[in-house]
C-alpha cells in the first residue's frame, strides 16, 4: 500500500539519523562541566563504637587522603550513651578530633585533644595538611586565638597566636576566632581567614611561624566597630563580617576569601591588593550564602566549588569570572542533601568531600562523573 511504504520509508529516516547522531555524538572532553554523585557507602563504619559529632573541617592531602576535624563536645547524652557513666546505652563513643581516610572510606589513623605542651582549641573547625606532611588546626571558641600545627602523626610542632583574650583585627601577635587556613607551597606561607572575631586576611611563613602581613576587605585596614545586621537592600559593606570563613589561594596568585553574611566572594592578589568580588544569592540572611570554597584541581584550576550553608548547595562557578554553571544538593538528611554544609574539599581525581555541623555531624562523598579533569 502507497501509505504504508511511505511510513515505512519516513520511520527508515528517522532510525537512521537516530542512529547517526548516536554514533557520532561528540564525546566528554576537558571543558565538561563537573558533574557528581553521592557515594552513600563513604565512609566505611568507625571502629571502636565511634561517632562522630559535628564536623567543623575537612580538607585532602597530596596523597588523596581526607583529613577531618569533628567536635565530640558537641554530642547529646543520647548519641554518646556508651560513653557516660553508668552507660545508656549501648552506643556511642565520641571518636578522636581528628581522623585520616583513604579514597575507599577506610580509617588509617585518628588523634587529637589536650596534650602536653599546648592548650587544645575550645570548638573544632578548620583543618589544612600541607606538602611537608603538617597538619594545622583552627578553633573558634571565644578564648580561640589560636592556629596549632602538629605532624600527621599528632606531635606537637608550633602555634600561631595564643588561648585568650581577643586582641582585635590589627593585632599581628594573636589571632580572633580564625576559620580556616591555607598553605601557598610555592611561597611556604600559610594564609588565616581571620575569622569569627577579626575581619581580616592574615599571612606567616609556615616554616618559621613569623609574621608577614594583612588586609580586610577590599584590600583596606580592617576595623572592628559594630555592623548592622546584614541588608540585601544597604549599601555593600566595606568591611568583612564575622565571620571571615574561608581562604584559598590558586596557582596563578589570586586569594579568594569567603565573606560568608554578606553573600559574597572577594578575590586579591597575594600582597592584599583587591581584585573583584562576586555576589551569590543575595537575599539570603541567617548564616549567609559562601561558606567555603574548593579548587578545581585541573592544570587550569578551571572551576571554583562554594559550599552554600544556609540554602545547603554547592555551587560550581568558572574561576575566571565567577559565574554559576552548575548546583548540586539540598537542605534534608537523605544521602546527598545537606544540614549545614559548613566545609569541603576535592581530591586529586576529583571527588568531592563535605563536612556538616548543627545537627548535620557527618561527612559524604561526592563521586565526579564527567570528564571534567583530563
Amino acid at each position: 500500500m502507497p501509505g504504508l511504504r511511505a511510513c515505512e520509508r519516513a520511520f527508515a529516516f528517522i532510525l537512521g539519523a537516530v542512529l547517526i547522531a548516536t554514533t557520532h555524538a561528540p564525546p566528554a572532553h576537558a571543558g565538561d562541566i563537573p558533574k557528581f554523585e553521592v557515594d552513600a557507602s563513604w565512609p566505611k563504619p568507625l571502629p571502636h563504637n565511634w561517632v562522630l559529632g559535628q564536623v567543623g573541617g575537612i580538607t585532602t592531602d597530596r596523597d588523596g587522603h581526607i583529613w577531618v576535624l569533628q567536635r565530640p563536645r558537641t554530642l547529646t547524652d543520647d548519641e554518646k550513651g556508651a560513653a557516660l557513666t553508668p552507660p545508656r546505652s549501648k552506643c556511642c563513643v565520641p571518636a578522636p578530633p581528628v581522623l585520616e581516610f583513604d579514597a575507599d572510606g577506610n580509617l588509617l589513623r585518628s588523634w587529637g585533644g589536650p596534650g602536653d605542651g599546648y592548650t587544645w582549641v575550645g570548638n573544632e573547625h578548620g583543618i589544612e595538611v600541607d606538602d611537608k606532611g603538617f597538619v594545622w588546626i583552627t578553633g573558634n571558641a571565644p578564648t580561640d586565638g589560636v592556629v596549632l600545627k602538629f605532624t600527621t602523626d599528632g606531635k606537637y610542632v608550633g602555634q600561631i597566636g595564643s588561648v585568650g583574650p581577643i586582641k582585635g583585627s590589627n593585632d599581628t601577635t594573636s589571632l580572633g576566632r580564625p576559620a580556616e587556613t591555607f598553605v601557598d607551597e610555592a611561597a611556604r606561607e600559610i594564609y588565616i581567614a581571620d575569622g569569627y572575631a577579626n575581619r581580616r586576611v592574615i599571612v606567616f611563613n609556615a616554616d618559621t611561624l613569623a609574621f608577614k602581613r594583612y588586609w580586610g576587605a577590599y584590600g583596606r585596614k580592617p576595623n572592628d566597630d559594630k555592623q548592622p545586621p546584614y541588608d540585601p537592600k544597604a549599601a555593600v559593606a566595606q568591611q568583612f563580617g564575622n565571620p571571615v570563613h574561608c581562604v584559598k589561594v590558586s596557582r596563578d596568585g589570586l586569594v579568594y576569601v569567603c565573606d560568608r553574611v554578606n553573600d559574597r566572594i572577594q578575590v586579591f592578589k597575594t600582597d592584599g591588593t583587591f581584585v573583584k568580588e562576586w555576589f551569590y544569592e543575595k537575599n539570603t540572611l541567617g548564616n549567609g550564602a559562601v561558606w567555603d570554597i574548593a579548587i578545581w584541581p585541573d592544570a587550569k584550576q578551571s572551576y571554583l566549588l562554594s559550599a552554600d550553608g544556609e540554602n545547603n548547595e554547592i555551587r560550581i562557578l568558572k574561576r575566571d569570572d565567577g559565574s554559576v554553571v552548575g548546583s548540586f544538593g539540598r537542605n534534608g538528611r537523605q544521602a546527598g542533601q545537606f544540614h549545614w554544609i559548613h566545609a569541603m574539599a576535592i581530591d586529586p581525581k576529583g571527588n568531592v568531600y563535605t563536612a556538616e555541623v548543627d545537627t548535620g555531624k557527618r561527612v559524604q562523598k561526592f563521586k565526579l562523573t564527567s570528564d571534567a579533569l583530563h
